[in-house]
């Protein structure tokens, strides 16, 4: 189908967030390697690796739009990827407990046949309660840090240790819909009108 709108992540966040607006898309995961680059700051490597996935589908379905996008946790200057495993998370909470890290996502749109593309960078502000030991240990036999950058999920019992966000919400969770939406409207993917958001012809 021509135009049609391509999610480039397997994230099951990611589809939710697009679902919940009510837009019919696909999903064609990218094999992007997630590898960071020394010395690259949080902006540079998020936009690097939501443009290397969202070219990769592209290439693969250049009558189509492709949206990919990337998001780490940052804390005074240190990136936090997803944990390896139980002790990495253990740390990663350590690290932010008590404290203020930033949320970067960098999410990129294009269309190949039409030579269309844009780009944009979103950084969220989250501060974490101080966490005891208990908590912690708690939180990481649940499973749900394993999967995820910087080791909790905003949206998932993860909530329960967030005292604060300044900024997007959905960025936090793997994708600033408003942002998005506002940039697939501008490209004329999507239209919006008294009855939803469609595709555009």
């Amino acid at each position: 189908m021509k135009n049609r709108l391509i999610l480039a992540s397997e994230s099951p966040r990611r589809y939710e967030l697009l679902k919940q607006v009510g837009l019919d898309f696909e999903v064609v995961p990218s094999n992007v390697s997630e590898d960071f680059v020394q010395a690259e700051s949080p902006r540079d490597h998020v936009i690097r690796l939501a443009e290397a996935k969202a070219r990769e589908v592209a290439n693969q379905y250049p009558d189509g739009w492709v949206v990919a996008a990337d998001t780490i946790v940052c804390i005074n200057g240190s990136i936090l990827g997803k944990p390896k495993g139980r002790e990495e998370a253990v740390e990663m909470l350590r690290r932010l407990s008590g404290r203020e890290h930033r949320v970067w996502t960098g999410f990129f749109v294009c269309h190949s046949e039409r030579g269309e593309s844009d780009k944009e960078v979103v950084q969220t502000a989250v501060r974490v309660k101080p966490l005891t030991s208990a908590e912690i240990e708690w939180y990481v036999q649940t499973g749900e840090p394993l999967d995820k950058a910087g080791g909790y999920a905003i949206q998932g019992i993860g909530s329960f240790m967030v005292e604060s966000i300044q900024g997007s919400y959905t960025n936090v969770v793997g994708l600033p819909l408003c942002e998005l939406i506002q940039m697939l409207t501008r490209l004329g993917a999507i239209t919006i009108s008294e009855r939803g958001m469609r595709i555009a012809p």
